[in-house]
Protein backbone atom coordinates (compact mmCIF):
# COMPACT_ATOMS: atom_id res chain seq x y z
CA UNK A 1 0.00 0.00 0.00
CA UNK A 2 1.46 3.35 -1.13
CA UNK A 3 2.60 5.32 2.15
CA UNK A 4 0.32 8.32 1.08
CA UNK A 5 -2.85 6.55 1.21
CA UNK A 6 -1.69 5.24 4.81
CA UNK A 7 -1.19 8.43 5.87
CA UNK A 8 -4.63 9.83 4.79
CA UNK A 9 -6.40 6.24 6.82
CA UNK A 10 -4.57 6.96 10.03
CA UNK A 11 -5.44 11.07 9.79
CA UNK A 12 -9.00 10.23 9.25
CA UNK A 13 -9.35 7.85 12.27
CA UNK A 14 -7.39 9.95 14.26
CA UNK A 15 -9.29 13.00 13.23
CA UNK A 16 -12.41 11.46 13.30
CA UNK A 17 -11.70 9.87 16.64
CA UNK A 18 -10.58 12.96 18.29
CA UNK A 19 -14.24 15.02 16.61
CA UNK A 20 -16.17 12.72 18.59
CA UNK A 21 -14.24 12.54 21.34
CA UNK A 22 -14.86 16.24 21.83
CA UNK A 23 -18.32 16.51 20.84
CA UNK A 24 -19.76 14.02 23.19
CA UNK A 25 -17.40 15.83 26.00
CA UNK A 26 -19.04 19.12 24.54
CA UNK A 27 -22.37 17.36 24.50
CA UNK A 28 -22.55 15.94 27.82
CA UNK A 29 -21.09 19.04 29.71
CA UNK A 30 -22.61 21.65 27.97
CA UNK A 31 -26.10 20.31 28.77
CA UNK A 32 -26.08 21.69 32.35
CA UNK A 33 -24.71 24.91 30.89
CA UNK A 34 -27.32 24.75 29.02
CA UNK A 35 -29.99 24.56 30.90
CA UNK A 36 -28.70 26.86 33.31
CA UNK A 37 -28.97 29.50 30.32
CA UNK A 38 -31.99 28.35 29.08
CA UNK A 39 -33.39 28.76 32.85
CA UNK A 40 -34.03 25.11 34.04
CA UNK A 41 -36.22 24.45 30.26
CA UNK A 42 -34.51 20.84 29.79
CA UNK A 43 -36.37 19.81 26.86
CA UNK A 44 -35.09 22.95 25.05
CA UNK A 45 -31.81 22.41 26.21
CA UNK A 46 -31.50 18.94 24.77
CA UNK A 47 -32.95 20.17 21.54
CA UNK A 48 -30.41 23.02 21.60
CA UNK A 49 -27.44 20.41 22.78
CA UNK A 50 -28.36 18.13 20.01
CA UNK A 51 -28.69 20.77 17.38
CA UNK A 52 -25.28 22.16 18.90
CA UNK A 53 -23.81 19.17 18.21
CA UNK A 54 -24.60 18.19 14.72
CA UNK A 55 -23.59 21.57 13.37
CA UNK A 56 -20.01 20.60 15.86
CA UNK A 57 -19.89 17.63 13.44
CA UNK A 58 -20.73 18.76 10.37
CA UNK A 59 -18.06 21.45 10.64
CA UNK A 60 -15.33 20.09 11.52
CA UNK A 61 -15.81 16.32 9.42
CA UNK A 62 -16.36 18.80 6.68
CA UNK A 63 -12.90 20.90 7.21
CA UNK A 64 -11.37 17.44 7.79
CA UNK A 65 -12.62 16.28 4.56
CA UNK A 66 -11.57 19.57 2.81
CA UNK A 67 -8.01 19.13 4.82
CA UNK A 68 -7.76 15.65 3.22
CA UNK A 69 -5.71 16.07 -0.02
CA UNK A 70 -1.85 16.99 -0.18
CA UNK A 71 0.16 17.66 -3.31
CA UNK A 72 3.34 16.34 -1.63
CA UNK A 73 3.51 12.14 -2.20
CA UNK A 74 4.30 10.70 1.10
CA UNK A 75 7.80 8.51 0.56
CA UNK A 76 9.01 7.10 3.87
CA UNK A 77 7.85 6.91 7.24
CA UNK A 78 9.34 10.24 8.28
CA UNK A 79 7.25 11.77 6.14
CA UNK A 80 3.66 9.98 7.16
CA UNK A 81 4.63 11.48 11.15
CA UNK A 82 5.31 14.96 9.25
CA UNK A 83 1.99 14.85 7.05
CA UNK A 84 0.12 13.85 10.15
CA UNK A 85 1.75 15.78 12.50
CA UNK A 86 0.60 19.06 10.74
CA UNK A 87 -3.24 17.54 9.65
CA UNK A 88 -3.81 16.77 12.93
CA UNK A 89 -2.51 20.02 14.60
CA UNK A 90 -4.40 21.89 12.43
CA UNK A 91 -7.60 19.62 13.32
CA UNK A 92 -7.04 20.09 16.91
CA UNK A 93 -6.63 24.09 16.51
CA UNK A 94 -9.93 24.37 14.47
CA UNK A 95 -11.64 21.77 17.16
CA UNK A 96 -10.00 23.97 20.14
CA UNK A 97 -11.23 27.32 17.97
CA UNK A 98 -15.04 25.77 17.67
CA UNK A 99 -15.30 24.75 21.28
CA UNK A 100 -14.20 27.95 22.36
CA UNK A 101 -16.34 30.17 20.38
CA UNK A 102 -19.16 27.42 21.30
CA UNK A 103 -18.49 28.51 24.91
CA UNK A 104 -18.74 32.43 23.79
CA UNK A 105 -21.40 32.43 22.29
CA UNK A 106 -23.10 30.50 25.17
CA UNK A 107 -21.55 32.42 27.94
CA UNK A 108 -23.04 35.81 26.14
CA UNK A 109 -26.57 33.93 26.00
CA UNK A 110 -26.21 33.14 29.66
CA UNK A 111 -25.28 36.56 30.65
CA UNK A 112 -27.90 38.42 28.89
CA UNK A 113 -30.35 36.01 30.47
CA UNK A 114 -29.04 36.47 34.20
CA UNK A 115 -29.04 40.59 33.52
CA UNK A 116 -32.29 40.45 32.33
CA UNK A 117 -33.34 38.59 35.49
CA UNK A 118 -31.64 40.80 37.73
CA UNK A 119 -33.56 43.84 35.94
CA UNK A 120 -36.84 42.09 37.18
CA UNK A 121 -38.52 43.87 40.25
CA UNK A 122 -38.47 41.70 43.32
CA UNK A 123 -42.68 42.72 43.93
CA UNK A 124 -44.60 43.36 40.92
CA UNK A 125 -45.91 47.30 40.47
CA UNK A 126 -49.37 47.43 42.49
CA UNK A 127 -50.20 50.69 40.31
CA UNK A 128 -49.66 53.83 38.26
CA UNK A 129 -48.87 57.36 39.42
CA UNK A 130 -49.15 60.28 37.27
CA UNK A 131 -46.44 62.26 36.99
CA UNK A 132 -46.16 65.84 38.53
CA UNK A 133 -46.19 68.67 36.88
CA UNK A 134 -43.16 70.01 38.66
CA UNK A 135 -40.92 67.38 38.42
Amino acid sequence: MDRTVVAYVIYLLVSIALTVWVARTLSRNGRVFLADVLHGNEKLADAVNHLLVVGFYLVNLGFVALYLGDEETVTDTRGIFEALSTKLGVVLLVLGVMHLGNVYVLNRIRRRGVMEREQLPPVPPQGWAAPTAGA
